[in-house]
């Protein structure tokens, strides 16, 4: 019998699995990828007998794909705070699935982990954008002075390095990044201990400086919109960009486009934190959109949808 452990490869993804293999411990193939590549569970080579977990994923993009797998005889568990869709049921199926704005995947399993590895689910709240949890969850824990910060700094750094169009524009790929991990317990000692955690934060903090001097394309009291250039530090840092305008200005939606390859644009969304719903709705009305509540994407926007993407914008946050 083999074991698959599907993942999104940004903070939230690697931080679920990685709390669920540190309390149980398993040999597995590892299916992933980058921010947007969450058709995933597709990838997954199973045969009756095996068992799938799949961690921070949306259920309502992978249900063909999760509905096969059971068919033939293969159990799954799963994880997900996305957009579901219709519920699946089937006796071989778990699904942990909580849409509530203020939840991530890594928080579902520190549920049903009984807070066992609180630590990461921590560093997963962060780097999902959702500090108030994160803070929540590690008041339970004995962390000393600046530690916190430092959490937010590995959730954020990993957040950041899930974003691109393909391996080569991030600073180390997402398997490679849970493999990393995976070698590590204590968060502390992966950010002293692996020189590539300096890489990206270094990295990100660049980019952020580059991304900060361009204006948005369209603003109103209710949101704005940023379009970057074509360039490979722009599609890591969109969603970095977009987490940090939504901090800046609580009560404002943001959108961060970038350039696609093959044309059109990638679309980062975020509703205003002061009301953090509706961004997976606005998303889900175009062709390639998907998300949550909070903060959402559309994969590929024609470029001559950009003028109804930005009127569409303004009218969901006026």
């Amino acid at each position: 019998m083999t074991h698959h452990d599907v993942f999104n490869g940004d903070a939230d993804g690697l931080c679920a699995l990685h709390q669920w293999r540190l309390a149980e411990p398993r040999e597995s193939v590892l299916v992933t990828g980058l921010k947007r590549e969450v058709n995933l569970v597709e990838r997954v080579d199973a045969k009756r007998g095996d068992s799938v977990c799949v961690f921070d994923v949306s259920l309502a993009t992978n249900r063909a794909a999760v509905v096969a797998l059971l068919e033939r005889g293969v159990s799954v568990r799963y994880f997900d705070h996305h957009f579901a869709g219709e519920p699946i049921s089937h006796a071989a199926f778990e699904p942990h699935i909580d849409t509530s704005p203020g939840v991530c995947s890594g928080i579902l399993v520190d549920r049903h982990l009984g807070g066992s590895r609180r630590v990461w689910a921590v560093v997963a709240a962060f780097g999902d954008s959702l500090p108030h949890a994160a803070r929540e969850l590690a008041a339970s824990l004995q962390l000393a002075e600046g530690q916190l910060d430092a959490l937010r700094n590995l959730g954020d750094a990993l957040a950041y390095n899930a974003y691109g169009d393909c391996d080569e524009d991030v600073v180390i790929g997402p398997a490679a990044t849970y493999r990393t991990l995976s070698r590590h317990a204590d968060p502390f000692a992966f950010m002293r201990d692996e020189p590539v955690f300096a890489r990206i934060r270094d990295a990100r903090l660049d980019d952020l400086e580059r991304a900060r001097g361009v204006a948005p394309h369209a603003i109103s009291p209710g949101g704005a919109v940023y379009t970057l250039p074509d360039a490979a530090w722009s599609r890591r840092v969109r969603g970095a960009l977009a987490n940090e305008l939504a901090h800046g200005h609580p009560a404002r939606a943001h959108a961060v486009l970038t350039p696609a390859p093959g044309g059109g644009f990638v679309a980062s969304v975020r509703a205003p934190l002061d009301a953090p719903s509706g961004a997976d709705r606005f998303c889900r009305s175009f062709a390639t959109g998907g998300g949550r509540a909070a903060a959402a994407g559309i994969n590929r926007l024609p470029a001559d949808d950009v003028p109804a993407f930005v009127d569409r914008f303004r009218q969901a946050w006026p």
